[in-house]
């Protein structure tokens, strides 16, 4: 007798098969869903990737030369041969102010760049030093702190000199005091983490422990801060570029851009204006990425 005969082993129901779980979204379901439902987003990723293009290879957008301009043209308005029409001297807006990418964008990487990494060193020490360490260290930011960022970075600019290096530096200097208060945060509560103190106590080194246990842990709050300040940094070196403390003429900063048509307001508004629309586009871009950035670090923290 086998065991079915027996009862203990039924036949099998011709309706047992499990029922297959729903169908796994495509790649192209979840970009347009993606698309339908963060449409911010997607504008200001496009914005920045476009900035980014006229930073790298500005002759793919604008082929022209920034420096010569048609006189026979002279403050013509916007229009399809002049996106953004053209300045005193006939030269063409548009062109310089995507040739001006390059020099405003690579200021502030430098600014955030020495931000992050003089800010970040501090605030990774204070945190995981302590003690004296932390309290001296910790006085040094807060008289940066005191001190409002726009006159720092003109006192080091008089100091160092005028230029886009000289001004990207003095800007980055201005900027260590937050990074500095977000690592050393970030930095005191890895380090009261169990694997930190799991890891101190089986004899791991100090700066090994530091190294592959708080710095990775600690860096995400950093990062999304190095992008917010990127956008800040773009308001800071334009700002001094339109006091004239940036690169000299012919040179086609963003901030420099806005100095030469604030003199025309009343008959080429555009002179000015298109200049500072693309400042304001490109840091409401980068402060929009950033939140996003922050949004999913605080998720999956």
């Amino acid at each position: 007798m086998t065991l079915l005969d027996r009862g203990l082993l039924s036949p099998a129901a011709p309706d047992a098969r499990p029922e297959p779980g729903p169908a796994p979204r495509r790649p192209a379901a979840r970009l347009g869903r993606f698309l339908r439902t963060r449409p911010g987003l997607v504008l200001a990723v496009a914005v920045v990737v476009l900035v980014l293009t006229a930073a790298f290879v500005p002759s793919l957008l604008a082929p022209g030369d920034p420096a010569i301009g048609d006189t026979a043209r002279r403050l013509a308005p916007p229009g399809p041969g002049h996106w953004f029409g053209t300045d005193h001297l006939g030269r063409d807006v548009w062109t310089r102010v995507v040739h001006g990418a390059s020099l405003s964008l690579q200021a502030t990487v430098v600014a955030v760049a020495v931000a992050l990494v003089a800010g970040g060193l501090i605030g990774l020490v204070a945190g995981f030093a302590g003690g004296w360490v932390d309290e001296v260290l910790m006085r040094g930011v807060d008289v940066l702190l005191a001190i409002p960022a726009i006159l720092l970075s003109l006192a080091l600019i008089t100091a160092l000199g005028f230029g886009t290096l000289k001004v990207a530096i003095a800007v980055g200097v201005a900027s260590v005091a937050s990074f500095a208060r977000v690592m050393r945060a970030e930095t005191l509560r890895v380090r009261r983490a169990l694997y930190v103190e799991a890891a101190r106590a089986v004899g791991t080194r100090w700066y090994t422990s530091l190294w592959r246990h708080v710095l990775p842990n600690a860096a995400g709050p950093v990062v999304v801060l190095a992008v917010l300040e990127f956008g800040l940094a773009i308001l800071a070196v334009s700002a001094l570029s339109f006091l004239g403390y940036g690169a000299p003429p012919p040179a086609s900063e963003w901030g420099t851009l806005v100095a030469d048509g604030r003199n025309y307001l009343a008959v080429a508004w555009w002179v000015c204006a298109m200049p500072g629309l693309v400042i304001a586009a490109t840091v409401l871009s980068v402060n929009r990425i950033s939140r996003a950035l922050d949004g999913e670090w605080g998720r999956s923290a």
